[in-house]
């Protein structure tokens, strides 16, 4: 489990860079949120499929795709309005 995080961390920063855009989640704490959950989607899939054991958490490369699919997601929906930008304050 901490090590699910630890790589979620450092997946979530990776995504930010290399998906850069005006509605990114900012700060550093959506930054941890985004590359945890991508971590988490990553592993919940790699064992769903059978790729990961039951006590194993996905890569870092996994969880960087993972987190990749949830920023895509967190855009499609700020941009159809569905969830404000926290860093676009009107």
């Amino acid at each position: 489990m901490l090590y699910v995080l630890f790589v979620g961390l450092i997946a979530g920063f990776v995504a930010r860079l290399l998906s850069p855009g005006p509605n990114n989640p900012t700060g550093f704490i959506l930054t941890i949120v985004l590359g945890i959950a991508g971590a988490f989607l990553a592993t919940f899939i790699g064992q769903a499929i059978g790729h990961y054991d039951a006590n194993q958490g996905a890569g870092f490369i996994t969880a960087t795709i993972g987190a990749l699919v949830v920023l895509f997601i967190w855009n499609r929906l700020v941009a159809r309005g569905v969830v404000s930008d926290p860093g676009n304050k009107i």
